[in-house]
Formats: C-alpha cells, sequence, structure tokens
C-alpha cells in the first residue's frame, strides 16, 4: 500500500486493482483493514482506529483515494464533495482507438439510472433519472485504444464507466460495461484515479494528490515524468491551483 499523502487529520493512498474499498460479505481483506493497521502499527494504537470513508472506488480501479482521520476531517471533507468542490480527475484508456485530438475539453451530461445492477444511460423522463455529468480531454491515442483523462462532476455509482460505454468507448477490460478486451492485469480495468484535490479541512490550504497510472495501462502513457507534465499541461488553463501543485519529478 502506497502513502500518497498524510497528516494529523487525513490520508490518501493508492489502491490497487482488485481490492475492495472496504469490506464486504467475501471477507476478503480490504483497502480500510490495511490503512487501520498501518495506522496502529506506525502510532501504536490500542483497540480500533478512526477512519472516515469519505470516498470509494469500484473494485477494479485503481488509484489514488482519500480517508480522514478524525470525524471532524470526515465531516467537513464529506460536506466539501456534496458541494462538488472537491476535484475528482481519473485516467482512462478506452476501446476505439484513432480518436481526433482535441485541445479541449468536452462536456457530457446525461441522465443515469441503476437497471439490472449495473448504470445505464437513460433519457431525463425515465424512472430513477440522475444527473450524470463530466469532462473529457484527449491524451493520446493508438490504433485500437485511446487515452483519455476524466474530470468527474457527479459522483453516481458506476459513472464514468457507464459513460463511456454510450460513446461507443468502452474502458479496456470492463467486460461489464461492453469491453471486448481484457486488461493485461485480470483484475483490473484500464481506469485510475490521477488526482484529487481539495481544500484541506483545517488548514483551508488546497491540496493535491496525484498518481500515476500502472504499467498495465501500456505504451499509451507517456513514460516517466512525462505523464505528469502532460497532465499539469492540459490542466494549467482551466485549474491551475491544482496544476502548480503536481509534481513532475
Amino acid at each position: 500500500m502506497k502513502i500518497l499523502y498524510e497528516d494529523n487529520h487525513l490520508i490518501a493512498v493508492e489502491k490497487e486493482a482488485g481490492t475492495l474499498t472496504q469490506s464486504d460479505s467475501t471477507g476478503d481483506t480490504a483497502l480500510t483493514d490495511m490503512i487501520k493497521r498501518y495506522l496502529r502499527e506506525k502510532y501504536h494504537k490500542p483497540g480500533n482506529v478512526f477512519l472516515g470513508m469519505v470516498q470509494r472506488l469500484d473494485k477494479p480501479v485503481s488509484g489514488a483515494i482519500l480517508f480522514a482521520k478524525t470525524s471532524k476531517a470526515a465531516a467537513r471533507i464529506s460536506r466539501e464533495i456534496r458541494s462538488r468542490s472537491m476535484i475528482k480527475i481519473y485516467t482512462a484508456v478506452t476501446e476505439a482507438g484513432g480518436m481526433t485530438p482535441r485541445d479541449r475539453w468536452v462536456e457530457l451530461d446525461q441522465k443515469i439510472a441503476r437497471k439490472r445492477g449495473i448504470s445505464e444511460i437513460v433519457d431525463e423522463g425515465d424512472a430513477g433519472a440522475r444527473e450524470a455529468k463530466l469532462n473529457l480531454h484527449w491524451i493520446a491515442s493508438s490504433d485500437r485504444q485511446t487515452l483519455i483523462l476524466v474530470r468527474l462532476l457527479t459522483g453516481k455509482k458506476h459513472q464514468i464507466r457507464a459513460q463511456l460505454s454510450s460513446m461507443g468507448t468502452p474502458i479496456v477490460g470492463d467486460v461489464r460495461y461492453g469491453s471486448q478486451s481484457r486488461c493485461v492485469s485480470g483484475r483490473a480495468i484500464c481506469l485510475h484515479s490521477t488526482i484529487i484535490s481539495f481544500l484541506h479541512p483545517i488548514s483551508g490550504s488546497r491540496i493535491t494528490v496525484f498518481s500515476r497510472p500502472p504499467e498495465y495501462f501500456g505504451g499509451i502513457v507517456h513514460p516517466g515524468a512525462a505523464f505528469a507534465i502532460k497532465i499539469k499541461e492540459i490542466l494549467a488553463p482551466v485549474l491551475p491551483d491544482t496544476a502548480a501543485q503536481i509534481n513532475t519529478e
């Protein structure tokens, strides 16, 4: 488990694909269990350790995820998420390559509903329809795949997966939402939480957490520091404070 950020109030870690965020009926070790064990051992805490779960990532999704170490921090971060002021940016590799490069963000504003155990894009008047909004920015393309940056503006279950699938560009490895190919890592889909940027619940200063996509995303991801540099260039015009905090070393 890689620690991306930690202070007295918060901890952000890098979740591996295939790991549960929170324990379920399977009994598999979850990320929350790992973090609690880490906190208990590092700070010699006896008994239960408080860990506020303010975010979730689907089991096959990897990347940065934030937790609170105090109830005050948990309440304030949750309020920031509800107000949609937290910045959440993902990287995805999608099927259907050769997409025309666009040096701008494209908004995808749709309605989503849960049906038959999955999330579906539906008409506005459909029963259970809820707002699903995100912004997309092209990064790179190959003959068969496209690498895109996704800024999540609303947080519905499987939202990114369903919306990209509705465009005819499902996430590589996401068989549940129409992918015809498997990710190199059998437990994963090629969707990675790359950036979390928020105002610190105590100090009020901006904190930006960055996580590079894993190796199994393949050669479409810029090597070394070039990926961080590219993301910084894309974000600078629209989110300058967040872009400034991305470490390109």
